[in-house]
């Protein structure tokens, strides 16, 4: 139906601009901390320059980073491929993406390779799925357990639209070439989680349980501490210190994030019970916020550390929970301009492949239905 298919573009297209803007608010004061960023920029309400001042390049004034670079080059591999992806099919498409086709990159100014931008752990996509020939389904084994995976896993959900679970077990499956352990299980959740957003009858609440039922150990742990404590606070500003506290005793990474990276501990190392602490603290600002969209972000960039990816998690939930209509569309105009793009020819190819893929779920599901009611009731694979 017409009127359904523009329901559906407004929610992708929420989802990739929600993720951007996330990314670009968060961007320039990542790994700061609030102190610093209120001495800075008072509030990260808008658009900001550069921490370091007006600057053509850098993050800021709307520039946004590896997050949404990795999302693009994510969706046109799905958009290609026209299809459901395997750990196969992704490593062999992701790899010339980043490291063979150079790209504009606003924040360095340049095209360039997005492997010589992306963090060490994503670059471990090109020497493990390259250098090292490994199998996609253990590339990402031995990695830095980090939320490189997660930062672009909204379009698994995008291309689940409605079915967590197999947003779920989709990003399980691509995202074991590139993370694992705990690093893996937040991906999935994540993707999870933007599946369940597009529900016509979804909710923060819809979406947070969609999460714990799903995450397994310590991601699941780490969420029901987070959301359990936002459930306190009603404005981001109160929130922040205490979301922070709750994620602690499960955050994988150390206390500094970057002067402490190598710190001869088991800080981003796989383990059972820790968590990434992006995802959970992204959801803990979205029940702050009862699911708005600005005070989401709002909350996530001033909450500073990996605040763009933070941003940008809570960013794309919340667009595919309310479509494009809750975004100002100044703000598309920006990313758009500051990073010579359009993400609308990407959100409508999303848009129909989600429709096209559903419908031949929905063909395939008929026609099981009626080889199974064909059976002969002695011949039935039913309990007794």
């Amino acid at each position: 139906m017409p009127g359904e298919r523009s329901v559906l573009f407004g929610k992708v297209r929420g989802c990739l601009y929600g993720g951007a803007v996330g990314d670009a608010l968060g961007a320039p004061a990542e790994w700061k901390f609030p102190p610093e960023i209120r001495e800075r920029y008072g509030e990260i309400v808008d658009l900001v320059e550069p921490w370091d001042g007006p600057s053509d390049i850098g993050k800021g004034d709307g520039r946004f980073t590896d997050d949404t670079h990795m999302t693009r080059v994510l969706s046109e591999i799905y958009t290609s491929e026209w299809k459901h992806l395997d750990p196969f099919i992704f490593a062999e498409r992701v790899v010339p993406l980043i490291a063979d086709e150079p790209r504009w990159l606003a924040e360095r100014g340049q095209e360039m390779l997005l492997v010589d931008r992306l963090f060490y752990p994503e670059k471990w996509l090109l020497m493990r799925l390259r250098l090292a020939n490994a199998d996609p389904r253990l590339g990402g084994v031995g990695n830095m357990v980090n939320c490189g995976a997660a930062m672009y896993a909204s379009p698994v959900g995008i291309v689940n639209a409605c079915d967590p679970v197999n947003a779920y077990r989709e990003g399980i499956e691509i995202f074991s070439a590139h993370q694992w352990s705990y690093g893996l299980e937040t991906a999935a959740v994540m993707a999870a989680c933007v599946a369940e957003a597009f529900r016509p009858a979804a909710t923060v609440d819809s979406v947070i349980g969609v999460a714990l039922d799903l995450a397994k150990e310590g991601t699941k742990e780490a969420i029901a501490a987070v959301t359990f404590e936002a459930r306190w606070h009603d404005d981001w500003r109160d929130a922040i210190g205490a979301l922070r506290d709750a994620i602690r005793p499960f955050d994988g990474s150390a206390e500094d994030g970057v002067r402490d990276r190598g710190n001869k501990t088991d800080d981003w190392a796989p383990s059972r019970r820790k968590s990434i602490e992006e995802v959970p603290v992204a959801l803990g600002f979205l029940l702050v916020a009862k699911g708005d969209f600005e005070q989401a972000i709002f909350g996530a960039a001033n909450y500073g550390r990996d605040n763009d990816s933070i941003a940008g998690m809570a960013g794309a939930i919340a667009g595919a929970l309310h479509g494009d209509g809750a975004i100002r569309p100044e703000w598309i105009t920006r990313i758009n301009d500051a990073n010579r793009v359009d993400l609308d020819p990407l959100a409508h190819d999303l848009t129909e492949l989600a429709t096209a893929l559903q419908s031949e779920q929905l063909a395939a599901a008929r026609v099981r239905a009626e080889d199974f009611k064909a059976l002969e009731p002695s011949s039935r694979c039913t309990e007794q």
